[in-house]
């Protein structure tokens, strides 16, 4: 398995609509050529963490309700993030990898999106219904799903237990926190047993990359081998 640099985005926390930041922009084109699929293998990194998670109807779920017997494609966001490079990337490449999903019947019911807020305190399960908007219907066998937390606590052992790094800056002059937050962009990709197979960061997140994979862990299912 490839290792994967990483890339710190620092976005400011503004108060402006959620649908200003995913818009149509084009994903930026890749600069290397990805092997084919099947042409590699992706070893389980770790089993993906279970915990409490909310619907954007405000029920509480499993998060494993959502990791397992599909193809699982899970990123961390927050809804008002304004950086290039972070929150907007992803939503960008998953709109990408939803279009070619669509476009191949094969993949039908074999592969969901997951989009997981680490603010809970401002991403309540109404503003990710909002972020959402029509993505949440599900078409031609896709399914994505915008998830957040009832609270810190419930937030806490998912970041921990993905190795997503989120941290709150603080007001050196007041010693109070801002309305900051600093990740480093993680995008997971989850087998259907529910193990991570792949961390993207913004470098190497592309849907072509990504398509791959898929694709790979499509073929050795298919296979019936498991690499360790």
């Amino acid at each position: 398995m490839l290792l994967r640099l990483l890339v710190v985005c620092v976005a400011w926390l503004v108060a402006q609509p959620a649908s200003a930041h995913h818009g149509d922009e084009p994903v930026p084109a890749l600069d290397f050529v990805p092997p084919s699929p099947g042409a590699y293998r992706l070893h389980r990194i770790m089993p993906a963490p279970d915990g409490r998670v909310l619907d954007v109807e405000g029920r509480q779920q499993r998060l494993a309700r959502f990791t397992r017997d599909k193809i699982t494609l899970l990123g961390f966001i927050y809804t008002t993030c304004a950086d290039p490079e972070g929150c907007p990337l992803a939503y960008q490449v998953f709109d990408s990898l939803k279009k070619h999903i669509h476009a191949t019947p094969r993949l039908s019911g074999k592969v969901r999106f997951v989009t997981l807020s680490f603010d809970p305190a401002r991403d309540t399960p109404s503003v990710m219904a909002r972020y959402a908007g029509s993505r949440l219907q599900e078409e031609r066998g896709l399914q994505w799903y915008f998830l957040t937390t009832r609270s810190v606590r419930d937030l806490l052992p998912l970041v921990d237990g993905f190795g997503q790094d989120v941290r709150h800056a603080v007001d050196r002059s007041s010693g109070k926190p801002v309305r900051e937050l600093s990740h480093v962009l993680k995008v997971f990709l989850i087998d259907r047993l529910g193990y991570i197979r792949e961390i993207y960061s913004s470098t190497f997140l592309h849907p072509q990359t990504v398509m791959n994979d898929i694709e790979t862990l499509l073929m050795e299912a298919g296979s019936g081998t498991t690499p360790p």
